[in-house]
Protein backbone atom coordinates (compact mmCIF):
# COMPACT_ATOMS: atom_id res chain seq x y z
CA UNK A 1 0.00 0.00 0.00
CA UNK A 2 1.42 3.44 -0.99
CA UNK A 3 2.41 6.02 1.68
CA UNK A 4 0.14 8.53 1.97
CA UNK A 5 1.80 11.60 0.64
CA UNK A 6 2.42 14.96 2.65
CA UNK A 7 4.73 18.16 2.73
CA UNK A 8 7.80 19.05 4.93
CA UNK A 9 6.91 20.20 8.33
CA UNK A 10 6.65 24.26 8.55
CA UNK A 11 5.22 24.16 5.17
CA UNK A 12 1.41 24.82 3.90
CA UNK A 13 -0.91 23.94 1.09
CA UNK A 14 -3.12 27.02 0.17
CA UNK A 15 -6.63 26.22 -1.25
CA UNK A 16 -8.11 28.68 -3.70
CA UNK A 17 -9.86 31.04 -1.82
CA UNK A 18 -7.00 31.34 0.62
CA UNK A 19 -4.64 32.17 -2.73
CA UNK A 20 -7.33 34.60 -3.54
CA UNK A 21 -7.06 36.05 0.15
CA UNK A 22 -3.34 35.87 -0.14
CA UNK A 23 -3.25 37.36 -3.66
CA UNK A 24 -5.58 40.31 -2.74
CA UNK A 25 -2.83 40.93 0.50
CA UNK A 26 -0.15 41.08 -2.70
CA UNK A 27 -1.94 42.83 -4.69
CA UNK A 28 -2.66 45.86 -2.48
CA UNK A 29 1.15 45.89 -1.12
CA UNK A 30 2.30 46.09 -4.91
CA UNK A 31 0.30 48.62 -5.61
CA UNK A 32 1.30 50.67 -2.34
CA UNK A 33 4.48 50.37 -3.78
CA UNK A 34 4.01 51.02 -7.20
CA UNK A 35 2.24 54.61 -6.23
CA UNK A 36 5.39 55.67 -4.63
CA UNK A 37 7.68 55.10 -7.42
CA UNK A 38 9.24 51.41 -6.30
CA UNK A 39 9.96 49.21 -8.84
CA UNK A 40 10.06 45.55 -9.17
CA UNK A 41 12.96 42.77 -9.00
CA UNK A 42 13.11 38.86 -8.35
CA UNK A 43 16.52 37.20 -6.74
CA UNK A 44 16.87 33.69 -7.20
CA UNK A 45 15.66 31.33 -4.20
CA UNK A 46 18.79 30.32 -3.54
CA UNK A 47 22.63 31.65 -2.84
CA UNK A 48 25.69 31.23 -3.09
CA UNK A 49 26.64 30.53 0.84
CA UNK A 50 29.21 32.75 1.16
CA UNK A 51 26.58 35.34 -0.03
CA UNK A 52 24.48 34.80 3.35
CA UNK A 53 26.87 33.24 6.12
CA UNK A 54 27.83 35.99 8.40
CA UNK A 55 25.36 38.68 7.54
CA UNK A 56 22.32 37.79 10.32
CA UNK A 57 24.15 36.84 13.07
CA UNK A 58 25.54 33.43 14.85
CA UNK A 59 22.07 32.40 15.16
CA UNK A 60 20.95 33.60 12.06
CA UNK A 61 23.49 31.51 10.86
CA UNK A 62 21.96 28.32 12.08
CA UNK A 63 18.91 28.77 10.49
CA UNK A 64 20.18 28.73 6.84
CA UNK A 65 18.97 26.22 4.55
CA UNK A 66 22.01 24.68 3.09
CA UNK A 67 21.60 22.83 -0.31
CA UNK A 68 23.76 19.55 -0.26
CA UNK A 69 26.38 19.72 -3.43
CA UNK A 70 25.05 17.52 -6.27
CA UNK A 71 27.63 14.67 -7.62
CA UNK A 72 30.53 12.96 -5.34
CA UNK A 73 30.64 15.71 -3.27
CA UNK A 74 32.68 12.77 -0.69
CA UNK A 75 34.68 12.34 -3.22
CA UNK A 76 37.35 14.77 -1.84
CA UNK A 77 37.15 14.24 2.23
CA UNK A 78 38.85 12.16 3.49
CA UNK A 79 38.07 9.26 6.31
CA UNK A 80 39.58 11.78 9.01
CA UNK A 81 37.41 14.21 8.55
CA UNK A 82 34.11 11.88 8.18
CA UNK A 83 34.98 10.42 11.72
CA UNK A 84 35.67 13.40 13.09
CA UNK A 85 31.70 14.73 12.64
CA UNK A 86 32.49 18.29 12.42
CA UNK A 87 29.05 19.30 11.26
CA UNK A 88 29.96 22.64 10.39
CA UNK A 89 32.90 21.61 8.51
CA UNK A 90 31.71 19.16 6.45
CA UNK A 91 28.89 21.05 5.47
CA UNK A 92 30.90 23.88 4.30
CA UNK A 93 32.69 20.79 2.03
CA UNK A 94 29.15 19.26 0.87
CA UNK A 95 27.09 22.77 0.13
CA UNK A 96 28.03 25.73 -1.81
CA UNK A 97 24.55 27.15 -1.82
CA UNK A 98 21.61 27.70 0.42
CA UNK A 99 18.22 28.55 0.33
CA UNK A 100 17.36 32.55 1.09
CA UNK A 101 16.85 33.98 4.58
CA UNK A 102 15.28 37.11 3.53
CA UNK A 103 14.84 39.30 0.73
CA UNK A 104 17.79 42.27 2.39
CA UNK A 105 21.09 41.06 1.89
CA UNK A 106 20.37 39.24 -1.46
CA UNK A 107 19.17 42.81 -2.67
CA UNK A 108 22.59 43.74 -1.42
CA UNK A 109 24.51 41.82 -3.70
CA UNK A 110 21.86 42.66 -6.34
CA UNK A 111 22.71 46.32 -6.18
CA UNK A 112 26.45 45.55 -5.70
CA UNK A 113 26.48 42.96 -9.07
CA UNK A 114 24.49 45.83 -11.02
CA UNK A 115 25.52 49.12 -9.63
CA UNK A 116 26.79 50.53 -13.37
CA UNK A 117 23.20 49.90 -14.30
CA UNK A 118 21.30 51.14 -11.52
CA UNK A 119 20.35 54.81 -11.31
CA UNK A 120 20.91 55.94 -7.41
CA UNK A 121 18.73 56.67 -5.23
CA UNK A 122 17.01 53.41 -6.61
CA UNK A 123 14.45 52.38 -4.68
CA UNK A 124 12.92 48.88 -5.32
CA UNK A 125 10.26 46.31 -4.32
CA UNK A 126 10.31 42.53 -3.73
CA UNK A 127 8.02 39.84 -3.00
CA UNK A 128 8.86 36.60 -2.73
CA UNK A 129 9.22 33.22 -0.40
CA UNK A 130 12.40 33.05 2.11
CA UNK A 131 12.90 29.87 4.27
CA UNK A 132 14.49 29.60 7.84
CA UNK A 133 15.19 26.32 9.60
CA UNK A 134 13.21 27.25 12.26
CA UNK A 135 11.46 25.43 14.80
CA UNK A 136 7.82 25.13 13.51
CA UNK A 137 5.15 26.52 15.93
CA UNK A 138 1.69 28.53 15.58
CA UNK A 139 2.29 31.13 13.33
CA UNK A 140 6.03 30.61 12.95
CA UNK A 141 6.97 28.28 9.49
CA UNK A 142 9.85 27.47 7.35
CA UNK A 143 8.55 28.78 4.16
CA UNK A 144 7.02 32.33 4.08
CA UNK A 145 6.55 35.35 1.95
CA UNK A 146 8.22 38.74 2.68
CA UNK A 147 6.84 41.81 0.75
CA UNK A 148 9.95 44.30 0.96
CA UNK A 149 10.52 47.76 -0.19
CA UNK A 150 14.20 49.46 -0.16
CA UNK A 151 15.65 53.01 -1.17
CA UNK A 152 19.32 52.80 -1.25
CA UNK A 153 21.74 55.40 -2.28
CA UNK A 154 20.41 58.25 -0.14
CA UNK A 155 20.56 59.21 3.37
CA UNK A 156 17.51 61.63 2.95
CA UNK A 157 15.07 61.13 6.39
CA UNK A 158 12.95 61.85 3.41
CA UNK A 159 12.87 58.13 2.63
CA UNK A 160 11.90 57.17 6.55
CA UNK A 161 9.20 59.43 6.34
CA UNK A 162 7.79 58.19 3.05
CA UNK A 163 8.25 54.40 4.15
CA UNK A 164 6.10 55.07 7.13
CA UNK A 165 3.40 56.84 4.95
CA UNK A 166 3.80 53.26 2.99
CA UNK A 167 2.97 51.57 6.29
CA UNK A 168 -0.02 54.01 6.82
CA UNK A 169 -1.73 53.52 3.34
CA UNK A 170 -1.44 49.66 2.97
CA UNK A 171 -3.24 49.00 6.23
CA UNK A 172 -5.59 51.94 5.27
CA UNK A 173 -6.59 50.43 2.68
CA UNK A 174 -6.84 47.06 4.81
CA UNK A 175 -8.94 48.53 7.17
CA UNK A 176 -6.59 47.72 9.96
CA UNK A 177 -6.26 49.97 12.96
CA UNK A 178 -2.27 49.77 13.43
CA UNK A 179 0.26 51.69 15.63
CA UNK A 180 3.57 52.02 13.94
CA UNK A 181 6.68 51.94 16.32
CA UNK A 182 9.50 53.94 15.56
CA UNK A 183 13.20 54.32 17.62
CA UNK A 184 16.83 54.83 16.58
CA UNK A 185 19.68 52.23 17.06
CA UNK A 186 21.83 55.34 17.59
CA UNK A 187 19.37 56.28 20.53
CA UNK A 188 19.99 52.36 21.52
CA UNK A 189 23.86 53.18 21.61
CA UNK A 190 23.55 56.65 23.47
CA UNK A 191 21.76 54.70 26.09
CA UNK A 192 23.98 51.75 26.54
CA UNK A 193 26.95 54.52 26.53
CA UNK A 194 25.19 56.53 29.06
CA UNK A 195 24.46 53.21 31.27
CA UNK A 196 27.76 52.75 31.39
CA UNK A 197 27.75 49.50 29.19
CA UNK A 198 28.71 50.76 25.35
CA UNK A 199 30.24 47.68 24.93
CA UNK A 200 27.55 45.69 25.67
CA UNK A 201 24.91 47.39 23.31
CA UNK A 202 23.78 43.80 21.04
CA UNK A 203 22.93 41.79 24.56
CA UNK A 204 20.73 45.01 25.49
CA UNK A 205 19.61 45.51 22.40
CA UNK A 206 18.60 41.61 22.19
CA UNK A 207 17.04 41.88 25.59
CA UNK A 208 14.96 44.55 25.28
CA UNK A 209 13.62 43.10 21.89
CA UNK A 210 12.02 40.88 24.35
CA UNK A 211 10.17 42.95 26.97
CA UNK A 212 6.71 42.34 25.33
CA UNK A 213 7.37 38.57 25.69
CA UNK A 214 8.94 37.98 28.96
CA UNK A 215 8.58 41.44 30.37
CA UNK A 216 10.50 43.46 32.93
CA UNK A 217 11.94 41.13 34.78
CA UNK A 218 13.04 38.43 32.21
CA UNK A 219 14.69 41.17 30.37
CA UNK A 220 16.50 42.19 33.54
CA UNK A 221 17.30 38.95 34.39
CA UNK A 222 18.55 38.03 31.03
CA UNK A 223 20.53 41.30 30.92
CA UNK A 224 22.03 40.21 34.36
CA UNK A 225 22.90 36.79 32.89
CA UNK A 226 24.83 38.59 29.91
CA UNK A 227 26.90 40.84 32.38
CA UNK A 228 25.18 43.71 32.56
CA UNK A 229 25.71 45.65 36.15
CA UNK A 230 23.38 46.22 38.38
CA UNK A 231 24.39 49.80 38.59
CA UNK A 232 23.74 49.78 34.69
CA UNK A 233 20.10 47.92 35.15
CA UNK A 234 19.25 50.69 37.67
CA UNK A 235 19.91 53.57 35.49
CA UNK A 236 18.26 51.37 32.28
CA UNK A 237 14.53 51.15 34.15
CA UNK A 238 13.59 54.48 33.36
CA UNK A 239 14.71 54.74 30.08
CA UNK A 240 12.56 51.91 29.25
CA UNK A 241 9.58 52.62 30.88
CA UNK A 242 9.45 56.13 29.47
CA UNK A 243 6.09 57.70 29.68
CA UNK A 244 4.85 60.97 27.70
CA UNK A 245 3.70 62.11 24.37
CA UNK A 246 6.13 62.12 21.38
CA UNK A 247 7.79 65.58 21.92
CA UNK A 248 7.87 65.01 25.93
CA UNK A 249 10.17 61.96 25.21
CA UNK A 250 12.56 63.47 22.92
CA UNK A 251 12.83 66.28 25.15
CA UNK A 252 13.68 63.87 27.88
CA UNK A 253 15.89 61.98 25.70
CA UNK A 254 17.62 64.88 24.84
CA UNK A 255 18.59 65.37 28.53
CA UNK A 256 19.58 61.86 29.37
CA UNK A 257 21.67 61.32 26.29
CA UNK A 258 23.44 64.94 26.54
CA UNK A 259 27.24 63.33 27.17
CA UNK A 260 26.44 60.84 23.97
CA UNK A 261 27.16 62.24 20.97
CA UNK A 262 26.16 59.23 19.11
CA UNK A 263 22.83 59.10 21.26
CA UNK A 264 21.62 62.72 20.45
CA UNK A 265 22.70 62.12 16.48
CA UNK A 266 19.91 59.81 17.03
CA UNK A 267 17.51 61.98 18.63
CA UNK A 268 18.16 64.61 16.05
CA UNK A 269 17.34 61.78 13.33
CA UNK A 270 13.84 60.98 14.93
CA UNK A 271 12.75 64.65 15.92
CA UNK A 272 13.21 64.99 11.74
CA UNK A 273 11.00 62.08 11.32
CA UNK A 274 8.31 62.61 14.01
CA UNK A 275 8.08 66.08 13.01
CA UNK A 276 7.74 65.71 9.72
CA UNK A 277 5.19 63.23 9.61
CA UNK A 278 3.24 65.04 12.66
CA UNK A 279 2.55 67.23 9.55
CA UNK A 280 1.36 65.37 7.26
CA UNK A 281 -2.03 63.42 7.49
CA UNK A 282 -1.82 59.52 8.69
CA UNK A 283 -4.74 57.59 9.69
CA UNK A 284 -2.74 55.56 12.33
CA UNK A 285 -0.45 56.50 14.92
CA UNK A 286 3.15 57.09 15.06
CA UNK A 287 4.99 56.35 18.92
CA UNK A 288 8.35 56.71 19.68
CA UNK A 289 9.36 53.28 21.49
CA UNK A 290 12.77 52.72 23.04
CA UNK A 291 11.84 48.84 23.72
CA UNK A 292 11.69 48.53 20.21
CA UNK A 293 15.07 47.38 18.63
CA UNK A 294 14.86 44.46 15.97
CA UNK A 295 17.07 41.85 16.07
CA UNK A 296 18.79 42.47 13.26
CA UNK A 297 22.40 43.48 13.45
CA UNK A 298 22.67 45.02 10.08
CA UNK A 299 20.14 48.31 11.32
CA UNK A 300 22.38 51.40 12.05
CA UNK A 301 19.87 54.10 12.31
CA UNK A 302 15.79 54.31 12.46
CA UNK A 303 13.51 51.11 12.99
CA UNK A 304 10.34 50.80 12.58
CA UNK A 305 7.44 48.06 13.62
CA UNK A 306 3.89 47.63 13.10
CA UNK A 307 1.40 46.44 15.34
CA UNK A 308 -2.35 46.12 14.71
CA UNK A 309 -4.49 47.27 17.85
CA UNK A 310 -7.14 45.28 17.27
CA UNK A 311 -5.74 41.45 17.19
CA UNK A 312 -3.13 40.37 20.19
CA UNK A 313 -0.80 39.10 17.22
CA UNK A 314 2.94 39.95 16.65
CA UNK A 315 4.66 43.10 14.66
CA UNK A 316 3.18 42.75 11.43
CA UNK A 317 5.51 44.77 9.23
CA UNK A 318 8.87 46.74 10.18
CA UNK A 319 12.33 48.00 8.85
CA UNK A 320 15.05 50.40 9.38
CA UNK A 321 17.62 52.24 8.25
CA UNK A 322 21.20 50.12 7.26
CA UNK A 323 24.39 52.26 6.27
CA UNK A 324 26.90 49.96 5.11
CA UNK A 325 25.49 46.75 4.37
CA UNK A 326 26.62 46.44 0.67
CA UNK A 327 30.18 46.88 2.20
CA UNK A 328 30.60 43.35 2.95
CA UNK A 329 30.27 42.96 -1.24
CA UNK A 330 32.86 45.13 -1.89
CA UNK A 331 30.55 48.63 -2.15
CA UNK A 332 31.10 50.19 1.14
CA UNK A 333 29.16 53.31 2.28
CA UNK A 334 25.69 53.18 0.31
CA UNK A 335 23.39 53.64 2.53
CA UNK A 336 20.02 52.38 2.57
CA UNK A 337 16.40 51.54 4.44
CA UNK A 338 13.72 49.52 4.11
CA UNK A 339 10.58 47.72 5.18
CA UNK A 340 8.91 44.47 4.98
CA UNK A 341 5.52 43.59 5.16
CA UNK A 342 4.49 40.03 7.22
CA UNK A 343 1.76 38.54 4.94
CA UNK A 344 1.01 35.80 6.46
CA UNK A 345 0.23 37.65 10.05
CA UNK A 346 -1.62 40.04 7.90
CA UNK A 347 -3.46 37.13 6.61
CA UNK A 348 -4.38 35.89 9.92
CA UNK A 349 -5.23 39.57 11.39
CA UNK A 350 -7.70 40.33 8.21
CA UNK A 351 -9.52 36.71 8.59
CA UNK A 352 -10.04 37.16 12.49
CA UNK A 353 -11.78 40.97 11.71
CA UNK A 354 -13.45 39.16 9.34
CA UNK A 355 -11.91 42.10 6.56
CA UNK A 356 -11.36 40.62 3.60
CA UNK A 357 -13.41 42.08 1.14
CA UNK A 358 -16.29 39.79 -0.77
CA UNK A 359 -15.13 39.96 -4.26
CA UNK A 360 -11.36 38.99 -3.19
CA UNK A 361 -12.31 35.74 -2.77
CA UNK A 362 -14.87 35.56 -5.87
CA UNK A 363 -14.82 32.94 -8.61
CA UNK A 364 -16.34 32.84 -11.60
CA UNK A 365 -19.90 35.06 -11.82
CA UNK A 366 -21.14 33.36 -14.03
CA UNK A 367 -22.08 29.59 -14.92
CA UNK A 368 -23.07 28.35 -18.26
CA UNK A 369 -25.16 25.05 -18.37
CA UNK A 370 -24.36 22.44 -20.70
CA UNK A 371 -27.29 20.98 -22.24
CA UNK A 372 -25.39 19.03 -25.03
CA UNK A 373 -23.04 19.65 -28.47
CA UNK A 374 -25.39 21.92 -30.05
CA UNK A 375 -26.48 24.60 -26.85
CA UNK A 376 -22.50 23.73 -25.94
CA UNK A 377 -21.30 25.45 -29.25
CA UNK A 378 -24.21 28.21 -28.94
CA UNK A 379 -23.06 29.29 -25.24
CA UNK A 380 -19.29 29.17 -26.17
CA UNK A 381 -19.85 32.36 -28.48
CA UNK A 382 -21.74 33.83 -26.19
CA UNK A 383 -19.09 33.43 -23.75
CA UNK A 384 -16.41 34.91 -25.73
CA UNK A 385 -18.62 38.63 -25.29
CA UNK A 386 -19.04 38.12 -21.73
CA UNK A 387 -15.54 37.41 -20.94
CA UNK A 388 -14.63 40.37 -23.41
CA UNK A 389 -16.47 42.73 -21.21
CA UNK A 390 -14.01 41.42 -18.06
CA UNK A 391 -16.81 38.96 -16.37
CA UNK A 392 -15.01 35.69 -15.30
CA UNK A 393 -17.81 33.21 -16.72
CA UNK A 394 -17.35 29.31 -17.26
CA UNK A 395 -18.95 26.71 -19.85
CA UNK A 396 -19.83 23.47 -17.56
CA UNK A 397 -17.44 20.93 -19.94
CA UNK A 398 -20.05 18.08 -19.53
CA UNK A 399 -23.70 17.77 -20.22
CA UNK A 400 -24.56 16.07 -16.80
CA UNK A 401 -27.75 16.07 -15.05
CA UNK A 402 -28.89 19.36 -14.36
CA UNK A 403 -28.83 18.86 -10.22
CA UNK A 404 -24.93 18.44 -10.09
CA UNK A 405 -24.55 21.50 -12.67
CA UNK A 406 -26.34 23.64 -10.29
CA UNK A 407 -24.17 21.72 -7.32
CA UNK A 408 -21.16 22.99 -8.86
CA UNK A 409 -22.46 26.52 -9.44
CA UNK A 410 -23.57 26.50 -5.62
CA UNK A 411 -20.11 24.90 -4.41
CA UNK A 412 -18.45 27.53 -5.60
CA UNK A 413 -20.70 30.41 -4.70
CA UNK A 414 -21.64 31.59 -8.16
CA UNK A 415 -24.19 34.13 -7.99
CA UNK A 416 -25.24 33.43 -11.79
CA UNK A 417 -26.43 30.33 -14.19
CA UNK A 418 -27.36 31.14 -17.84
CA UNK A 419 -29.55 28.16 -19.61
CA UNK A 420 -29.31 27.92 -23.51
CA UNK A 421 -31.91 25.12 -24.28
CA UNK A 422 -32.92 24.10 -28.03
CA UNK A 423 -36.43 26.45 -27.42
CA UNK A 424 -34.06 29.81 -26.29
CA UNK A 425 -31.04 28.62 -29.30
CA UNK A 426 -34.28 29.11 -31.46
CA UNK A 427 -34.82 32.78 -30.00
CA UNK A 428 -31.81 33.82 -29.84
CA UNK A 429 -32.73 34.15 -26.15
CA UNK A 430 -31.20 32.80 -22.69
CA UNK A 431 -32.32 32.65 -19.12
CA UNK A 432 -31.05 34.14 -16.23
CA UNK A 433 -30.84 32.53 -12.69
CA UNK A 434 -29.69 34.25 -9.58
CA UNK A 435 -28.81 31.88 -7.45
CA UNK A 436 -29.18 33.55 -3.82
CA UNK A 437 -32.91 34.86 -4.99
CA UNK A 438 -33.94 32.22 -7.26
CA UNK A 439 -35.35 34.34 -9.73
CA UNK A 440 -34.92 33.92 -13.32
CA UNK A 441 -35.20 36.35 -15.99
CA UNK A 442 -35.61 35.68 -20.05
CA UNK A 443 -32.98 37.74 -21.82
CA UNK A 444 -32.63 38.18 -25.61
CA UNK A 445 -29.22 39.69 -26.13
CA UNK A 446 -25.57 39.63 -24.88
CA UNK A 447 -25.77 43.15 -24.15
CA UNK A 448 -28.63 42.77 -21.75
CA UNK A 449 -26.84 39.74 -20.25
CA UNK A 450 -23.71 41.89 -19.42
CA UNK A 451 -26.06 44.89 -18.11
CA UNK A 452 -27.41 42.44 -15.59
CA UNK A 453 -24.52 40.46 -13.98
CA UNK A 454 -21.98 43.26 -13.56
Amino acid sequence: MANKPRIPKGTRDFSPIEMAKRNYIFDTIRQVYRLYGYRQIETPSMEELATLMGKYGEEGDKLLFKIQNSGNFLGEVSDEELLARDVAKLSSRFCEKGLRYDLTVPFARYVVMHREELTMPFKRYQIQPVWRADRPQKGRYREFYQCDADVVGSDSLLNEVELVQIMDEVFSRFGIRVSVKLNNRKILSGIAEVVGEADKLVDITVAIDKLDKIGLEGVNDELRERGVSDEALAKLQPIIGLQGSNDEKLATLRRILAGSEVGLKGVEETEFVWHTLSRLSLRNEVELDLTLARGLNYYTGAIFEVKALDVAIGSIAGGGRYDNLTGVFGLPGLSGVGISFGADRIFDVLNQLDLFPKDSVAGIRVLFVNFGPAEAAYCLSVLSEVRAAGIAAQLYPDASKMKKQMGYANALSVPYVVLVGAEEMAQHAMVLKDMVSGEQLSLSSVAELIEKIS
